[in-house]
């Protein structure tokens, strides 16, 4: 639909001329738009919404002639409006649709005879237009080509290299208070109480894709249902994740610190404010999680904090977990998008079906950084386009960041890993969009990532010649679990 896209250009007859934009879908197979207003020919705008134009007979003589006209959708086809407009000396056809727009479609060679372009406009542009230029306005139709980069990617590159960096330095933190706790056996208890970590191991590593894989699948056959599993689930963990990350912060805070009393345990209130606040955000989302003007900043905001909780929480013991889980992962990733096409009925990759909700469902899966598009085009006139990037394009090269800040941390290697992986990570996102512009199809982002993070990972354990004890790990943790 996005090759179809265009706009009706309008301007009014006031001094100076005010002018507005309105979405148009036009068939491309029909008729050829400019590509711009240059040399732009404007015809008078003739409103005749009364009627359907099935029948020639419903038009008064000579209210067409070198007029663009706009009449209302019916059941009538597209052909026949086009052919009485056009014998009726239009210069082109307007079909205003109360109904969402969808793609113009018709039997080619029956357009043959059509010379006027047919393009259709929502009915509320229509009126709108009415209102705010006037009775008296002339439009004019173009399609602009789509902009080759959009800046909503940079804002897409920040949020994910910020995820990353701010994960690995918190994990990081986390693995020096639990050095500390290890050499101050007073402190030991206190902080195993504390620890929330889940450690994985290659042998949970593979458990973890074979779960990924399953319900992959099972969210392309059953997404109806699934898809709110997936919501609930989010909502839920979001919160808990925001609760976390704010915690922390709001624990560097000496302020604000008083408490009271319940089930023989002490509390602080200004805890409990902030679990009320994260609950209601992740309710809000939930709520009003279609509104595309402004749910996705929201959306983000619980996801950026849920990445960053799931890296810190979730610990690779060693390089050789981490080589396992992002290879495993990257051949998940190729296989569903690059491979899948061959083997499903419509010829279209699972990945991408359940990202955009297989057959046509409106609900997405919140499982991914949502940017709306910056550059105008006519795709930002007719929805709103966004710039798209899984969680899994963070959580999982984020992994091996954070494997490298707590192996900096254990051998004071002054934070060299963490510094490169992140670096390299960035690269990778740069060339993810670079080939994404390339190829103009949406890219499986862990095909670039995975071989920058882990190359130089290593390439930094070679040269520093820590490559047995990198691919090892530290085996610190086994000498205090119980």
């Amino acid at each position: 639909v996005a090759a179809d896209e265009g706009i009706l250009h309008a301007s009014g007859n006031g001094v100076p001329p005010v002018t507005k934009d309105y979405c148009i879908i036009y068939n491309s197979n029909w008729v050829s738009l400019p590509k711009s207003l240059d040399n732009a020919t404007f015809s008078p705008l003739e409103n005749l919404t009364s009627t359907v134009l099935c029948n020639s007979s419903e038009v008064p003589s000579g209210s067409m002639k070198d007029k663009a006209v706009v009449v209302m959708r019916g059941n009538c086809t597209f052909l026949e409006k086009a052919r009485i407009a056009q014998s009726s000396g239009a210069k082109m056809l307007l079909i205003a649709s109360k109904p969402r727009l969808s793609p113009l479609s018709d039997n080619k060679t029956d357009f043959e005879d059509v010379t006027i372009p047919v393009a259709l406009i929502r009915y509320s542009d229509i009126v709108d237009m009415q209102l705010a230029l006037g009775s008296e306005v002339n439009v004019t139709l173009y399609s602009p080509p789509l902009p080759e980069f959009d800046y909503s990617m940079v804002v897409i590159f920040l949020i994910a290299v910020f995820t990353v960096a701010l994960g690995g330095y918190w994990s990081g933190v986390a693995e020096l208070e639990n050095l500390k706790a290890i050499a101050s056996p007073g402190e030991r208890e206190t902080r195993r109480k504390k620890e929330e970590n889940v450690t994985f191991t290659p042998v949970t590593v593979i458990l973890f894709v074979v779960i990924c894989c399953v319900m992959l699948v099972l969210l392309y056959f059953f997404y109806k249902w699934l898809v709110y599993v997936i919501i609930s689930v989010f909502c839920l963990a979001s919160a808990m994740s925001l609760y976390n990350c704010l915690a922390a912060l709001i624990g560097e805070i000496p302020f604000g610190q008083c408490r009271i009393a319940c089930c023989n345990k002490s509390i602080e209130v200004r805890l409990i404010f902030l679990a009320a606040f994260c609950i209601a955000a992740a309710v809000v989302w939930a709520v009003f999680r279609n509104e595309d003007r402004w749910a996705w900043i929201l959306q983000d905001i619980l996801g950026v904090a849920f990445c960053l909780n799931f890296i810190k929480t979730l610990k690779m013991t060693n390089f050789k977990s981490c080589v396992i889980l992002l290879g495993l992962l990257l051949l998940y990733d190729v296989f569903f998008v690059f491979i899948t096409p061959f083997i499903t009925k419509n010829g279209a990759s699972i990945m991408v079906e359940v990202a955009a909700g297989p057959f046509g469902n409106s609900e997405k899966l919140p499982v991914v950084i949502r940017v709306p598009r910056l550059e105008y085009s006519a795709s930002t006139l007719c929805d709103m386009p966004f710039s798209l990037l899984g969680f899994g394009d963070i959580i999982v090269p984020g992994l091996l960041v954070a494997y490298c800040r707590r192996f900096d941390v254990q051998t004071s290697s002054s934070s060299v890993y963490y510094i490169s992986c992140t670096i390299a990570y960035a690269v990778g996102m740069v060339l993810t969009f670079v080939v994404l512009a390339l190829m103009k199809m949406g890219q499986p982002a862990l095909l670039y990532l995975v071989p920058c993070t882990l190359i130089t990972s290593s390439l930094v354990a070679w040269r520093r010649k820590e490559m047995k004890k990198f691919w090892k790990g530290s085996n610190y943790q086994v000498g205090w679990m119980p």
